[in-house]
């Protein structure tokens, strides 16, 4: 899932998300709350329409950005006191304004309000942010029962719709609601009986779906994968299961094919801007002399619309110039080879469930 923060995957327009296959992206509650406000989004007709797309949303709950600010921000029970980032004014979130956010900004998957474990973590530091996020989870799934609603979704444009047409959405029609839902995050730091805790509580709560939180803060990669497979058996499968804040082109194929369904990671875009391509041939640093007067494609086996296009000599001569359109061409390329290789992953299992 490509990530949205402000409403926007950096450098990269809506259409071109689209044209990529993008089904879902992310949006940020704390960015967005902060700036331009949820309240501002909901009068324009919810996060959907003020930013043109036309496909599945979800809003992180902003516990991480939260946990991020951690010389601005006070933790007790009844939620976080932080100071923006933006101009140190402050604001208290709780499980429940963290919903009503979610539910104003119109997302279609919205996140429980958690605390994220920093790595390393002492085990009593880790119990009591596993207390705080399971109490947090209740209250967060409480509320939402009592206020979700169903979203505006679109429907396919008709000729006398188009866009730019009197009275006309750019995007056509949004009379086909659909509900919203929640998804749990399983806490517990690297401890494995506590992250089996999390998630055997979260699944007799009975989530929509199921995150597991926390990793990616700097922990070995070894240990990412040993958490993960020891909470993924425990969370129904019928049900989404998603890794937040991963990875890796190998970590995410290695994670899908154990059974998760969703990832989201800000590497292809950030990796992107900074000259960093993800090939069939491995990493490509394009900043590199040795592609200065390179003709060939950033990936002779990438079909993406930049490669299709564009040489490694002008991918690189547009990063030693600071061109803008630099970080838009490199993020179009990584994109579409993370996209692709989910799109692999499924085929592959489609394959193999049928020859079974």
């Amino acid at each position: 899932m490509p990530v949205g923060t402000l409403g926007t995957v950096k450098a990269v327009p809506q259409n071109v998300l689209e044209e990529l296959g993008a089904e879902i992206i992310l949006g940020n509650t704390y960015h967005l709350y902060l700036r331009p406000g949820h309240e501002a989004i909901r009068r324009m007709g919810g996060l959907h329409r003020f930013i043109s797309w036309p496909r599945a949303l979800l809003t992180d709950s902003g516990g991480f950005q939260v946990f991020s600010l951690s010389q601005l921000r006070k933790v007790t029970d009844e939620g976080v006191r932080f100071r923006s980032h933006l101009d140190g004014s402050s604001h208290f979130f709780t499980p429940e304004h963290s919903i009503d956010v979610q539910i104003a900004l119109g997302a279609d998957i919205c996140m429980a309000f958690d605390e994220c474990t920093e790595y390393p973590a002492s085990r009593g530091r880790a119990e009591e942010s596993l207390r705080l996020t399971m109490a947090w989870a209740r209250r967060s799934l409480d509320h939402f029962r009592a206020h979700c609603h169903e979203v505006p979704w679109f429907n396919e444009l008709t000729e006398d719709r188009a866009p730019g047409a009197p009275g006309a959405s750019p995007l056509g029609t949004w009379d086909r609601p659909r509900r919203q839902s929640l998804f749990g995050i399983v806490q517990g730091g690297t401890f494995r009986d506590l992250r089996r805790e999390s998630a055997e509580r979260l699944v007799e709560m009975d989530f929509d779906g199921y995150a597991i939180g926390g990793l990616s803060v700097g922990e070995p990669r070894e240990l990412t994968l040993e958490m993960i497979a020891e909470v993924l058996p425990l969370l129904p499968a019928d049900k989404p299961r998603y890794v937040m804040g991963v990875g890796y082109p190998d970590e995410i194929e290695l994670y899908a094919r154990m059974g998760v369904e969703m990832m989201d990671c800000v590497l292809p875009t950030r990796a992107a801007r900074h000259g960093l391509l993800f090939t069939s041939e491995g990493r490509l640093n394009i900043k590199g002399k040795k592609y200065s007067e390179d003709q060939g494609p950033p990936d002779p086996a990438c079909q993406c619309p930049v490669c299709r296009r564009y040489s490694r000599a002008y991918l690189r001569h547009l990063m030693h110039s600071g061109e803008a359109l630099s970080g838009t061409l490199n993020s179009i390329h990584n994109l579409a080879y993370y996209l692709g290789i989910m799109e692999r992953v499924r085929q592959s299992l489609s394959a193999e469930s049928g020859a079974s």
